[in-house]
């Protein structure tokens, strides 16, 4: 719009020109527009574009800050510069929009974005810290944080090789190291550390580039006042987290009546202690503690060194008890025992009875022969002078060989410990007065032959074995033998006793049928009358008591049975039941007791006694001669002809006798003899047993 024309009146001149500024107004407004703050990562190419302005046609831009690592190309900021965060965080470009002749400035905030490309790294390479010993858990030893540029939060690691659990870390973000456990300096001077820091997460693999760093932390421990002094020489003993040094006391020797100038020598050694806590190593005093004759001695407070202020008058032991304290810290104390034998001064020395010895050696484990005399050993004795009156004979030397392991003295006499090769060996023999520590010595030269191996056994040696191997044999032998006859004859009695066994069987059997029982109680009584069945005792008691048998059973036998029974038979019964009370009452007398005092021997003949009613020194016994029932005929159970009571007689003798016993006579036990009559020989099997 021309506001300048002449032809304009002054009002409508002011309505132009108003109308002008409002158009440059909206004009500039909409120029020169851009977004604030920018963000622009760091580590960038040279040319690229920081941030776009907006501008209208005809516009130009200018930027007015000097020194500044940006440009304009058209309506864009650009870096001429490649930026670093670590060195400019923030930029402040200022810039002119001109528009005609109007013109504004406006300023652009650019924020550098950090990039991680920066290593973190310790301030030192080695830190150095001290611990004391035993020192609490959680005890805080240090902070050691490590530096990283680019600002990020840094994990670290703590590491040890010796000790990996004496110390920690309190976090892994946080670099305090703390005491994990109590550490002993006896056992742990020092421990080396190494710390590492990470510019990314532990728990996950990195995303971007990840940066480590590490250094060393060097810890000394410190020891502290905590033990006694030690006597030395002492063994050592972990008793938890303590350490006791235990010393079993010094010994030493004075003579009666006589006064050691000088120091006293003692063993082990000299009286010496040491601070416990080694690292401190504190004075010790020492003094006498306590003793029966302690102003018998005198002790160096500095040195302990022990001397003695006059003689001892008593044979025997002193003890002195001696206390080591520390200078400055008197509760740190220890004691021990010193003790002093008394002993009478010896006027002779032990002395051996050769300067040479010689033997001979042929095995392993042999002893050492005389060489001049090979059937008797070899015995090394020294005698002493002060035992005169014993024959020279010292009670109290010993004898040791010298620098050798392979050969062994026990009471004087030589053995070989070890294999060694036929040789000549020279070794020296030490004789010990051990009362007073006197010594002698003697050359001993051993001639080793037929030394074999450790284990090797000779041809004497497998002959003694071979002859006891051989007498155990034998002994084995005859006990197997011994062994074999018992038990043959164990088996031969109880096939007696088997027979025995079924014998009662069969008189069981036969007690079925009828039976007779006996006693001999008149038989004792009387003798004389053998012939009588009733009541002949004076007491009126039966020798023969009978019972009725059941009905008659008929029974068949052979007639060579009946043949075979013998006519010297003396008691005669018919086991035919049908014989009539008539017959057997008339024929009563002619039964004969079966009851003896005598061995019948007689062919066919039977007998019976009881155990308990005879001596068992008489030697009686019961003859029975069991009948063959085989040979049994039946003619045997018939009747009895008519003919003359001569021929009945007869027939009854020739018939096979059977007696029978009832079960209450078997009770008490009966002694039974087995006669065969064929055979005449008195070795008649005899069974006696029990029922």
């Amino acid at each position: 719009m021309d506001c300048i024309d002449p032809h304009l009146s002054v009002g409508k001149f002011f309505i132009c020109l108003l109308l002008v500024l409002l158009q440059a107004s909206n004009a500039t407004s909409q120029s020169c527009s851009f977004e604030s703050p920018v963000q622009f990562q760091e580590n960038n190419n040279v040319g690229d574009v920081v941030t776009t302005i907006s501008i209208t046609p005809g516009e130009t831009i200018a930027i007015t800050s000097t020194d500044m690592p940006f440009g304009i190309n058209g309506n864009q900021l650009i870096a001429t510069e490649v930026l670093d965060r670590e060195e400019t965080q923030t930029y402040a470009v200022v810039i002119r929009c001109t528009l005609g002749s109007a013109s504004i400035s406006k300023t652009i905030v650019v924020i550098v974005q950090d990039v991680n490309d920066n290593e973190p790294f310790f301030e030192k390479d080695l830190y150095q810290e001290n611990v004391e010993e035993l020192a609490r858990i959680d005890t805080i030893v240090g902070q050691f944080p490590a530096i990283d540029l680019d600002g990020t939060v840094l994990y670290y690691t703590l590491t040890s090789e010796s000790e990996p659990d004496a110390f920690k870390l309190r976090s892994q973000s946080t670099p305090e190291i703390l005491v994990n456990r109590p550490l002993d300096y006896d056992k742990v001077k020092e421990v080396r550390l190494i710390l590492e820091a990470q510019d990314t997460p532990l728990t996950s693999p990195p995303e971007g580039p990840s940066f480590t760093a590490t250094t060393t932390i060097l810890i000394s421990i410190i020891d502290i006042d905590n033990r006694p002094p030690w006597f030395e020489p002492c063994a050592r003993h972990d008793i938890s987290e303590a350490v006791i040094c235990l010393n079993t006391g010094y010994t030493g020797k004075i003579y009666l009546n006589e006064q050691e100038t000088g120091v006293l020598p003692l063993e082990p050694g000299p009286l010496y202690a040491i601070d416990g806590d080694l690292g401190i190593k504190e004075e010790i005093t020492y003094s006498i503690f306590s003793g029966k004759e302690g102003d018998l001695f005198s002790i160096n407070p500095n040195t302990g060194n022990i001397t003695m202020l006059r003689p001892a008058d008593v044979v025997g032991e002193i003890a002195l008890t001696v206390l080591a304290a520390q200078t400055k810290n008197t509760h740190q104390f220890a004691t021990t025992t010193v003790t002093f034998r008394v002993q009478v001064h010896s006027l002779h020395a032990p002395e051996f009875q050769k300067a040479l010895y010689e033997g001979l050696i042929t095995s392993v484990g042999s002893m050492a022969m005389d060489l001049t005399n090979k059937d008797q050993p070899l015995q090394i004795i020294a005698t002493d002078e002060d035992y005169i009156g014993a024959g020279g004979i010292n009670p109290n030397i010993t004898y040791s060989i010298k620098g050798s392991s392979d050969f062994a003295i026990i009471g004087g006499y030589v053995f070989l410990t070890k294999a060694l090769p036929e040789s000549s060996v020279s070794i020296q023999v030490v004789a010990t007065d051990v009362s007073n520590d006197e010594t002698a010595t003697a050359e001993l030269r051993v001639e080793l032959t037929l030394v074999g191996p450790a284990g090797e056994f000779g041809i004497v040696d497998m002959a003694a074995l071979g002859a006891t191997l051989g007498v155990l044999l034998f002994l084995c032998v005859l006990v197997i033998g011994l062994l074999v006859y018992r038990m043959r004859r164990g088996n031969a009695a109880w096939k007696k006793i088997q027979e025995a066994s079924m014998f009662r069987s069969s008189l069981g059997e036969a007690n079925q049928k009828e039976g007779i029982q006996y006693t001999n109680e008149a038989f004792q009584n009387n003798d004389d009358d053998r012939s009588s069945t009733g009541s002949g005792g004076p007491e009126g008691k039966g020798v023969l008591t009978s019972w009725d048998p059941p009905k008659p059973v008929e029974n068949s036998h052979s007639e060579g049975a009946s043949q075979s029974s013998s006519p010297r038979q003396r008691t005669q019964f018919s086991d035919n039941a049908s014989d009539s009370g008539s017959d057997r009452a008339d024929n009563e007398k002619e039964v004969k007791p079966i009851l003896t005092k005598e061995r019948r021997v007689e062919e066919g003949y039977k007998s019976v006694w009881f155990k308990e009613d005879i001596d068992p020194n008489a030697k009686e016994e019961v003859v029975i001669i069991p009948e063959n029932r085989d040979e049994h005929s039946d003619d045997e159970d018939e009747e009895p002809s008519s003919d003359s009571r001569g021929d009945k007689d007869e027939n009854l003798q020739r018939k096979s006798p059977k007696v029978l016993f009832a079960e209450t006579d078997l009770d008490s036990g009966l002694g039974v003899k087995f006669d065969d009559p064929a055979d005449d020989s008195e070795n008649d099997d005899e069974l006696n047993f029990d029922l």
